[in-house]
């Protein structure tokens, strides 16, 4: 940032660090053994899909690269009601004593990567990694590509959250993952896929 920046007030935007989506397992394995919350496999990303060949040929070839494998994971599209796409990624449920994540990472970070080369980056808005506990409560990790930070939200209803739950994961991710330290950003989610 220049003198004239700091003047004018301007400031640059945090880069978004895709590469921390790999520090997930990690922290997956912490809220399992700390919180009891396991990974589901599911997981998706959230965009502004652009008008345009251009992107419809990159989502599908997204889809494409992510159906390729014999054991590939189940990939739809929605849109929802604020005109945000989410591609979800949907694993086989996991071995909840041996619950790796690594693959559906993996495909997250893939579809983030190619929007991002495609020039597709300033539509990001998030990717989610949803988690279960042995009460049937769900959680979800999500990624904040613009802040290149993680925050968890935990709907309990229409309309409902359970925040001291969401500062409990804080606090044990915290050591493992950038954690968002702006509350106001910890956004609702609401009728997210695998929520």
């Amino acid at each position: 940032m220049g003198f004239w920046d700091v003047i004018t007030g301007r400031t640059r935007p945090k880069q978004a660090n895709l590469d921390a989506l790999f520090a997930v397992p990690t922290a997956a394995l912490t809220m399992q053994t700390s919180l009891g919350l396991v990974p589901t496999g599911d997981g998706a990303v959230c965009y502004r899909a652009a008008a345009g060949a251009g992107f419809a040929g990159t989502q599908n070839d997204v889809v494409e690269l992510l159906g390729a494998s014999e054991s590939a994971p189940t990939v739809t599209t929605s849109v929802d009601e604020f005109g945000f796409t989410w591609l979800s990624v949907d694993h086989e449920p996991l071995d909840p004593a041996n619950p790796d994540i690594t693959g559906l990472v993996t495909d997250l970070h893939a579809v983030n990567t190619t929007l991002e080369m495609n020039g597709f980056g300033p539509g990001l808005l998030c990717s989610l990694i949803a988690f279960s506990g042995a009460d049937g409560r769900r959680v979800a990790l999500i990624y904040l590509y613009k802040q290149g930070t993680f925050y968890p939200f935990v709907p309990t209803g229409p309309q409902e959250r359970d925040n001291l739950l969401e500062i409990n994961v804080r606090t044990a991710i915290e050591g493992d993952l950038p954690v968002e330290k702006d509350l106001s950003r910890w956004l609702a989610l609401w009728g997210a896929p695998g929520l």
